[in-house]
Parts: structure tokens; sequence; C-alpha cells
């Protein structure tokens, strides 16, 4: 797919324990976008999203509000090269 992209996310606030990771999972793969999502020891979340440019800009609105409980007071993104990442997975 020649328009496909990938960004890399951090994103900070209280964003462990709040269901984060599980919920990006479920609006990733209903937004069809591939890639992955992991906490971080320091209490943030990573992700990687790979996708039309039009529809990981839609998760990363998604991403600045998190699930109900979530507390998001930041979100790096950077743009970066495709994968080629099959399915969208929560990594431990």
């Amino acid at each position: 797919m020649p328009d496909l992209k990938a960004a890399h996310m951090i994103v900070s606030g209280r964003v462990q324990g709040v269901f984060y990771r599980a919920s990006a999972a479920d609006q990733a793969r209903t937004l069809g976008l591939s890639g992955w999502v992991r906490n971080l020891p320091d209490g943030r979340v990573e992700a990687l999203f790979e996708g039309r440019e039009a529809v990981i800009l839609k998760m990363i609105d998604w991403c600045r509000l998190g699930p109900p409980s979530a507390k998001v007071s930041g979100v790096d993104v950077a743009w970066r090269a495709p994968e080629g990442f099959q399915g969208f997975e929560v990594r431990r």
C-alpha cells in the first residue's frame, strides 16, 4: 500500500491501570490499524500505529483522550517509515 504511514507515540499521564492499552488496541483494530501498544516502566504508554495517515490521525485524537478513567497529560508523536506489521497486539 503506497500511502502506508507509521506513527510512534509516547503517552503520558494517568495511563496505566486504567485499561489504556486494551482500549487503544480495540480502537486501533476498529480503525483497521496495525502495530502494538505497551506499558513503559516509568508509567507512560508506548505505541506504534501503521495504516493510512488519515486513520492514524484519528487514532492520535483518540489517544489524547484515552478511555474514561485515563487522564492524558501529553502525547508525543514521531512519524516514521512503516515496518509492515500484520494485526495489532498488546505487548507486555
